[in-house]
């Protein structure tokens, strides 16, 4: 198995038994589902928990899983969306702090300043509607094309366009710099 081997062929592996398929799978979208669920929990410890439950669920049910003509990682992240969910039902409450911040080579005040500023960015964005949030994270942090956020979430390129809008719109009015925002996210300087 290389990188280079498509998802099809992996899944069929996998389904057949094949360690090195599933490692393969787990390999190639592990990066994008965390990142996806970084953006929408923000207790690290759970964001481990979840990425487990998330493979445990795909091995579990690859046997199922059939071709749609979605791709492969539609699938992933649709499993993503409900531990993510799943989560937020049986969530306390009260959330706490992280007990410690990560260590680097930047000083202290500015990693808690991009801390808070990530914090802030989370804290709108578990405001907006699930699936608003989902196509900002798609778009904005996967870098995925309206195409390819339509074909995920199963709507067409202009409901995802309109969608997205919105969701900037809102997302803008939410961190209180509206024009500022919404070019930011675009990328634009």
């Amino acid at each position: 198995m290389t990188s280079e081997t498509p998802d099809h062929i992996l899944i069929e592996d996998a389904k057949t038994g094949s360690r090195e398929a599933v490692a393969a799978l787990y390999h190639r979208y592990l990066a994008k589902i965390t990142r996806y669920v970084g953006y929408r929990v923000s207790d690290d410890a759970a964001i481990e928990d979840i990425i487990a439950q998330i493979f445990l669920a795909m091995i579990e049910q690859l046997p199922r899983y059939r071709f749609t003509g979605a791709p492969f990682e539609a699938w992933l992240y649709q499993i993503a969306k409900g531990h993510v969910a799943d989560y937020y039902r049986r969530k306390k409450p009260v959330e706490e702090l992280p007990d410690t911040l990560h260590s680097s080579e930047t000083p202290l005040d500015i990693r808690v300043q991009d801390r808070e500023s990530f914090d802030e960015l989370r804290s709108a964005l578990a405001q907006l509607t699930d699936e608003q949030q989902t196509i900002i994270i798609l778009r904005f942090v996967e870098l995925k094309s309206h195409e390819e956020v339509a074909e995920i979430l199963g709507k067409s390129t202009g409901a995802i366009m309109t969608a997205q809008h919105r969701a900037l719109k809102q997302l803008a009015a939410l961190l209180g710099t509206e024009k500022d925002s919404r070019h930011y996210l675009r990328g634009e300087k």
